[in-house]
């Protein structure tokens, strides 16, 4: 078959560039803070479905496993209408899908709701894999990972703000659903105030909507390159490419890369929207938007893998020092106290000195979940590079593979959620510690296997 021309970096001219360099941060803005939405609209689903803990969890489900459906096709797309009509593509699925949460909302019918998050998902899937190529080429190489580390930022600091703004829209006045004030109420009187929640996304989604859409004509009109070529490798048809899969699964380092990235974006989603399903059972007020929290160590970690990496350390054991830091983090978050704060206010109550800063106290067993943010930064960029190092021709299903393995987001929390049911929220955190001990695994010996 016929190769994709290629588009070279002098081809964007210096104007165009700095344009190209900020829709390319935008989108990447906008993947972290749909993803990141999850941690307050589970908590907020669950109070206006009248749902249990376990089925709020599925709203992770149904957003991350559409990952695991698009990974594979969303090469083929892109290969037949290009990367830039992709990335078109991709905005304007994820607008349907906030579209749909308009009769979800007025209907309150959680499958709805579940429907809307896995058209959103399957919208970013494409967008994201459409993007992240553009990091690399609108650009001189040598200044790639500077750009790489520029989105990286966009996307934690939309993390941040994504579920403090979803709260203060649609989380008000949250006393009234409270079960003693719901017993006074009539059957027609909880429909008529259930309703009356539910209808709060019918506007954040609509101008998510119309955001989408615009964005969508931003880049189909943008300067960005219509199609790249960043592989030498031959096409294939889908079913040739499916058929590598066991094959490609027989290298060590990328079976065990996948199970990594498998496992660890299941405890990072556990630390980022989960960990409101902990507050909540805690009775803390602001739960909904203690995924902020997360984000914001997130932050801090990506800073510091920005500053040391690879100047000081090397991928390999910053991903080391991240598990076992992990693993630390975790057991603080299992067996320090849900109800002192002392330490989180020992750290950071000082910055309540400042007018226009107001910091809960975070009990120590959530601090310490959240702080999970800080030493899960550095691991999708470690294990992605071990993972693929020395996979020759299988590099492109390798990348599937791995991006397959984010199923784990969909999995995990899910679990956590069922368990944390049966023993407790707190005592079913035991899960995360054989994950950071995998990963400790594969940082120190696991990714040098070849045999």
């Amino acid at each position: 078959m016929t190769k994709t021309n290629v588009h070279p970096i002098q081809s964007i001219k210096p104007a165009g560039y700095a344009i190209s360099i900020s829709i390319i941060g935008v989108l990447f803005f906008i993947f972290g803070f749909v993803t990141w939405l999850n941690g307050t609209l589970i908590q907020f689903l669950q109070t206006a479905c009248e749902l249990t803990p376990f089925e709020a969890s599925l709203v992770t489900f149904a957003f991350y496993i559409a990952y695991f459906v698009m990974a594979l096709p969303s090469s083929f797309v892109l290969r037949s209408i290009g990367y830039k009509n992709g990335m078109a593509l991709g905005l304007l699925i994820m607008a349907i899908g906030s579209l749909i949460f308009i009769p979800a909302a007025y209907s309150r019918m959680f499958g709805i709701f579940l429907t809307g998050l896995f058209v959103t998902g399957t919208g970013l899937a494409l967008l994201q894999t459409a993007s992240n190529p553009y990091i690399t080429i609108i650009g001189p190489r040598e200044s790639a990972a500077s750009r790489i580390s520029i989105m990286g930022i966009c996307n934690k600091m939309a993390g941040f703000i994504s579920p403090l703004v979803l709260a203060a829209l649609v989380m008000h006045g949250m006393d009234k659903f409270k079960k003693e004030n719901l017993q006074l109420l009539d059957q027609l009187q909880k429909s008529v105030l259930f309703n009356e929640l539910a209808s709060r996304l019918v506007l954040p989604y609509i101008i998510m909507a119309i955001a989408l859409i615009l964005l969508a004509l931003m880049v189909k009109y943008s300067p960005l390159p219509d199609k790249i070529d960043i592989e030498d490798q031959p096409e294939e048809n889908l079913k040739a490419f499916i058929k590598q899969i066991p094959e490609a699964l027989k290298i060590p380092q990328l079976f065990l890369g996948v199970i990594s990235i498998f496992v660890y974006v299941g405890v990072e989603v556990m630390a980022g929207d989960s960990i409101g399903q902990f507050g909540k059972q805690l009775q803390l007020s602001y739960a909904p938007s203690l995924t902020s929290f997360t984000m914001a160590f997130m932050v801090i970690g990506y800073i510091i893998g920005i500053l040391t990496i690879p100047k000081y350390i090397g991928q390999a054991k910053a991903l080391l020092v991240s598990a076992i830091i992990g693993t630390i983090v975790a057991l603080g978050a299992i067996l320090s106290s849900v109800h002192n704060s002392n330490i989180f206010s020992s750290l950071f109550g000082w910055l309540n000195n400042f007018s226009f800063i107001h910091l809960p106290m975070l009990p120590n067993a959530i601090f310490f979940l959240a702080l999970l943010g800080l030493s899960n930064a550095l691991m999708w960029p470690a294990i992605w590079p071990l993972a693929l190092q020395d996979v020759g021709k299988f590099t492109k299903i390798a990348s599937a593979l791995l991006v397959m393995a984010i199923i784990g987001g969909a999995l995990i929390p899910p679990t956590y959620i069922a368990l944390g049911q049966r023993i407790g929220f707190q005592q079913a955190l035991w899960i995360m510690i054989p994950v950071y001990l995998f990963i400790i695994y594969y940082a120190a010996k696991g990714h040098k296997l070849r045999r």
